[in-house]
Order: C-alpha cells, then sequence, then structure tokens
C-alpha cells in the first residue's frame, strides 16, 4: 500500500531523512517513532506529496508520488500534529467542502459523515463555526475530513495529540476497524505505549536513519517498546 524507497530529504545541507525504506501493505497498522528531530514529521509529509524529496521514491499503491501526486492523493487522507482547518466554515461546510474535493456523493457522504460524528460525539457541533471549536474538536473534525473519503492509507501525525480518553479510545478502535477492513495505516507517536499495544509493526528513527523496523514481537523481543526505544537512543548518543 505504501512503499517507501531510498528517501532522502535534505534541509540546508543536513539529511533530515537519510536513504529511508519501508513497506507497509494493506491491513497493517504501521507505528512511527523517533524523538523530536528524527525525520518523522518529514516522511509523513513527503508520502502525502506535501513536501518535495532530493532521492529516492515514494509509492502509493503501486503509483509513484513523484510521477502522479494527485493519484496518490486521491488514496490517502493525512492528519497533521496540529490541523490547520478554515475557521470560517461551520464543521458541516468543512466536512462537505473535504467530500467535494474528493467527489463523494451526497448520499454516501452523509451516511459516513453521520456514522464518523456520531463516533466521535461530534454531530452536534457540526453547526456550529470552527473558530468555536477547541483544539480536541478540531482534531475530531480533522479525523472525520479524513475518513469522509474512506481513504485506503491513513497517514498520522502524532493523532492522539489533545484528544480526550474516550476519544482516543474510539480513534484505536476506528483505525483497527480500517486495517481489518484492508486498509493500510502509518502514524507517528510519542506515546510508546499505545505504540506496542495497537500496532503490528513498527519503525524506529534516529537522526533520520532507519535504525530498526519490524513487527512488535520482532522489535522488541522480551522488553518493552520503551525500552527498546531508550538503548537505541543512548547508542545513538554514544556512537
Amino acid at each position: 500500500m505504501l512503499n517507501i524507497q531510498h528517501l532522502t530529504k535534505t534541509y540546508a545541507g543536513r539529511r533530515a531523512v537519510d536513504d529511508l525504506s519501508l513497506h507497509i501493505r494493506p491491513g497493517e497498522l504501521y507505528g512511527f517513532i523517533g524523538h523530536n528531530g528524527a525525520g518523522k514529521t518529514t516522511t509523513l509529509k513527503s508520502c502525502c506529496g506535501i513536501l518535495p524529496f532530493d532521492g529516492g521514491d515514494i509509492l502509493v499503491d503501486g503509483v509513484s508520488v513523484r510521477a502522479d501526486p494527485l493519484a496518490c492523493k486521491r488514496k490517502l487522507a493525512y492528519i497533521p500534529d496540529n490541523p490547520d482547518l478554515y475557521e470560517y466554515m461551520t464543521g458541516i461546510q468543512y466536512l462537505d467542502f473535504i467530500a467535494d474535493i474528493f467527489e463523494v456523493g451526497a448520499d454516501e457522504r452523509a451516511k459516513r459523515i453521520r456514522r464518523w460524528a456520531d463516533a466521535f460525539e461530534l454531530t452536534g457541533d457540526l453547526a456550529q463555526p470552527v473558530s468555536a471549536y477547541s483544539h480536541g474538536m478540531k482534531q475530531k473534525l480533522a479525523i472525520l475530513s479524513a475518513l469522509v473519503h474512506a481513504p485506503r492509507l491513513l497517514l498520522m501525525d502524532e493523532p492522539f495529540v489533545g484528544l480526550d480518553p474516550k476519544a482516543a479510545h474510539q480513534l484505536k478502535t476506528v483505525m483497527r476497524q480500517l486495517c481489518d477492513e484492508g486498509g493500510a495505516i502509518f502514524f507517528s507517536t510519542h506515546v510508546l505505549e499505545v505504540a506496542e499495544k495497537l500496532c503490528d509493526k513498527v519503525a524506529i528513527l534516529r537522526g533520520g536513519k532507519l535504525v530498526r523496523a519490524g513487527s512488535m514481537d520482532e522489535v522488541r523481543g522480551d522488553d518493552s517498546l520503551e525500552e527498546v526505544f531508550l538503548e537505541l537512543e543512548q547508542e545513538g548518543e554514544h556512537a
């Protein structure tokens, strides 16, 4: 579903992402962890066509992001860590706007909006302007807007930030359900306990380089994911 091939991205002479290769297959819930500045957000933005990159390629369902970015964007949705929404719109206007972009029919969009708004307890707030939303409500609206066109690939950057415990639990349920239905999810998180319990596979990035990747059992062995992550960070400090 998502095939990252030798991805390289340089900022001001420094490699933010250095020859990264990962393959996220249909049905997989793939976690992406690393310290601040490790290159996670750069990778995610490159995967969805927001950032150009210097080397390698990224394939979404077999289509190159370089060669046909629009075709790739039709298949995916991206939720940034701090979603920028059109605050002059109401919640429902924003969702209709996104559905229009992805050419979702009226009946189908109404069904999907009702389903996800009810699930995240946002239905009663959709008539309100986005400017009146709390950070958590904006995060929920961003999640709804990502789901309204039923993407096959969902990319998320720290998706649990700002969500209350109930909404976070609902998001975990939705993520698992989407993957069980044949979709794929690639997301970054600093909450290692969530990644450990939720993910099928995980990749650890340090200084733009992939230091470990594989199934959760392969990566953590007999330790916790937190212990493995901290050990790899210490190795990096002494390298």
